[in-house]
């Protein structure tokens, strides 16, 4: 991770305190490494490494239940090229304090954009977040998008061991699992900036995984509505 630096100074210099943990599992660009030098200088960063590409989601599992263990009553997920801009972590955080049980941060609603994308990229992920819309009968407009916010009574809500996907599928199924429990999500305009630095990991594959993942995601709760429910 050729930013990993950057985006942690990028946090903590926020007006509002974060603590940040990173996942990683065994980057070959030293991202480990480079996290445990940090940590000598820096207080409230934390690390836990895994052996092996054990994919995005199981990624987020482990920090989400991490996280909860650790006692934190806010838990985000976001990427850390600066394609999620961590001045966006702020108004996140505020609509879980005030009435959301998890907020995302949406390309789809009034005042979100893409930035640097081309427009087939752009329709791509669109007619995804349509697809999703109408497969789950979800109100969520940016059904897609990888920066969140939860509360931490959210994830103690919903069975995380029932979680499945650990592509690109995961954010659609993590979303669903939340709002087929009964919980409230709003979203919050961010803009999205593709990457500067390093490589995106999209592929024929993902979208693969995404969709026919909707349709067994679906599936789920045709016949038990509280699949998801812890």
């Amino acid at each position: 991770m050729q930013n990993i630096h950057l985006i942690i100074d990028a946090v903590f210099n926020l007006q509002r305190p974060f603590d940040i943990l990173v996942v990683d599992d065994g980057s070959p660009d030293g991202t480990a490494g480079k996290v445990k030098s940090l940590q000598k200088i820096k207080e409230n960063l934390f690390l836990i490494e895994r052996e092996g590409k054990l994919g995005l989601g199981t990624a987020y599992i482990t920090g989400f239940k991490w996280a909860l263990k650790n006692g934190y009553d806010y838990i985000f997920e976001m990427d850390a090229d600066f394609s999620h801009n961590p001045n966006s972590l702020i108004p996140l955080l505020e609509a879980c304090e005030s009435s959301a049980d998890m907020s995302v941060g949406s390309r789809y609603v009034k005042g979100g954009k893409v930035s640097n994308w081309p427009k087939d990229r752009i329709l791509l992920s669109y007619f995804a977040s349509l697809y999703v819309r109408l497969i789950t009968w979800m109100n969520v407009k940016d059904t897609t998008g990888g920066f969140v916010c939860y509360k931490r009574n959210t994830l103690l809500g919903i069975n995380l061991d029932k979680i499945t996907f650990i592509g690109y599928a995961f954010q659609i199924e993590m979303k669903y699992a939340v709002w087929s429990s009964g919980f409230k999500i709003k979203e919050v305009p961010i803009t999205f900036k593709d990457r500067v630095l390093g490589m995106s990991k999209m592929s024929t594959k993902i979208f693969k995984e995404a969709f026919w993942g909707v349709l067994q995601i679906r599936r789920n709760t045709l016949f038990n509505k509280k699949y998801y429910k812890a």
